[in-house]
């Protein structure tokens, strides 16, 4: 058997060719270890990527060896314990031996072996979580909300509005057009005035020369004064000119139920999905704001700690939270700057009477602002009114879904069922 050892140093980013192998590899394993992980993140906690486990019987590699055909002679040694039929127990395998991960009891011999521990990176981390999702009815408008203008200084022109004129830099312009067109005649006029002083100095008494010199020195300076004090050469107009600003940002908007039906469990089945949401966004966006707004009769902004574990409870008017998002909408995150994006969970309870005034706030003032609204129901219990409000939505607007989650283990399908990429019909 030869073994061929590569010792070539590798230079900078050299393994990343072996590093992407290896998660091909083992992607399905990566994949459910990454799913697992989520559980574990905060709201907004995007800044690391993960350490991913895999167990070593996931490791074991194929290996070539020879068979066991062809004609060999053995020779057994007896013995005196068994007999032709007997079956043998197999031998108890030592503490420790074969063993890794912290499984078992201590052991003074033996060898184990640890599981794998493999660490990504964020972008690595994400791409495996959301490789097959996407935004949806993020395709056909994305330029001209993604994309927007600002109006910029971009120095001065010769030309504009009146309004624009920047008097400084015309007042320059004026002076050095008058130093430029009057020098040499000021040069002549220095000149002669120094030659009628040496006249007047002079005993004798020359006065056509002096008349001479006078003149010249009048005509220099009506010369001279006939330079306008500014000209519309002068003038100089603030220039400006519209850039490109991409405004790669949006807005997220935790809205959740917090009456008495809705306990700590279900808060916390809550809070993971809005982690996947969040992680989702950042895919797309750079700058991303997450407001909570918490309802039970009454809504309220908070942040994420008494979004999640607030004692405050009471009945449920679901609208409450619907209106309080909308005014945040006005104030704050205008639509053509703002990517906005909502979530909503509840457990389902809602005042008969609000939830119809639910539908009328949803497709009238939050969908025609939003890119995309998703509805998840908390409950094992069967619909209330307020899915069956929200389920006229879903049928005629693709902007707002709705989905139902009964354990922790739903989470994850139901987020890949709101955001699964939409097959595209080849033409």
């Amino acid at each position: 058997m030869t073994n061929f050892i590569d010792r070539r140093l590798n230079s900078k980013n050299k393994s990343t060719v072996n590093r992407q192998r290896f998660i091909r590899r083992y992607k399905s394993q990566i994949k459910k270890s990454v799913s697992e992980a989520i559980n574990k993140r905060g709201v907004t906690d995007i800044t690391s990527g993960e350490n991913i486990t895999i167990t070593k019987k996931d490791l074991s590699e194929p290996v070539f060896h020879q068979g066991s055909g062809g004609i060999k002679d053995r020779v057994h040694p007896g013995n005196d314990q068994f007999t032709t039929g007997d079956q043998i127990a197999r031998p108890p395998q030592q503490q420790g031996q074969g063993q890794g991960s912290g499984q078992g009891d201590a052991s003074d011999s033996g060898e184990g072996s640890d599981d794998f521990v493999f660490s990504i990176s964020k972008d690595e981390y994400l791409n495996l979580l959301f490789e097959d999702l996407e935004l949806p009815n993020l395709e056909q408008n994305q330029l001209d909300t993604i994309i927007d203008y600002k109006t910029v200084r971009s120095g001065y022109c010769a030309e504009g509005a009146a309004s624009n004129i920047d008097i400084v830099k015309s007042l320059q312009g004026s002076i050095a057009r008058r130093i430029a067109m009057t020098a040499d005649k000021r040069r002549q006029l220095k000149v002669l005035e120094a030659e009628l002083a040496l006249l007047e100095l002079d005993k004798h008494d020359n006065v056509r020369a002096k008349n001479k010199l006078i003149k010249a020195i009048e005509i220099i300076k009506a010369s001279i004064r006939k330079v306008p004090f500014i000209d519309s050469f002068d003038l100089r107009y603030r220039n400006y000119a519209k850039q490109a600003v991409p405004t790669s940002k949006a807005v997220m908007f935790c809205l959740m139920d917090v009456s008495g039906s809705m306990d700590q469990a279900t808060k916390d089945i809550a809070k993971r999905f809005y982690i996947l949401l969040y992680l989702f966004l950042t895919r797309t966006y750079e700058t991303i704001d997450v407001v909570y707004i918490r309802h039970h009769t009454q809504a309220k902004e908070v942040d994420e700690h008494e979004f999640f574990y607030s004692q405050e409870t009471g009945g449920t008017i679901a609208s409450s939270a619907l209106e309080l998002m909308i005014d945040i909408i006005e104030q704050r995150y205008n639509e053509r700057e703002w990517n906005v994006y909502g979530a909503q969970a509840s457990d389902g309870d809602n005042w008969a009477d609000d939830s119809p005034h639910c539908q009328k706030l949803m497709r009238e003032s939050i969908l025609p602002k939003a890119r995309y609204f998703s509805y998840i129901e908390i409950t094992q219990r069967s619909h209330q009114s307020l899915w069956q409000q929200y389920s006229q939505i879903a049928d005629t607007n693709d902007a707002f879904s709705m989905e139902h989650i009964r354990t922790i283990e739903d989470i994850y399908p139901v987020f890949r069922a709101l955001f699964k990429k939409k097959s595209v019909q080849a033409a």
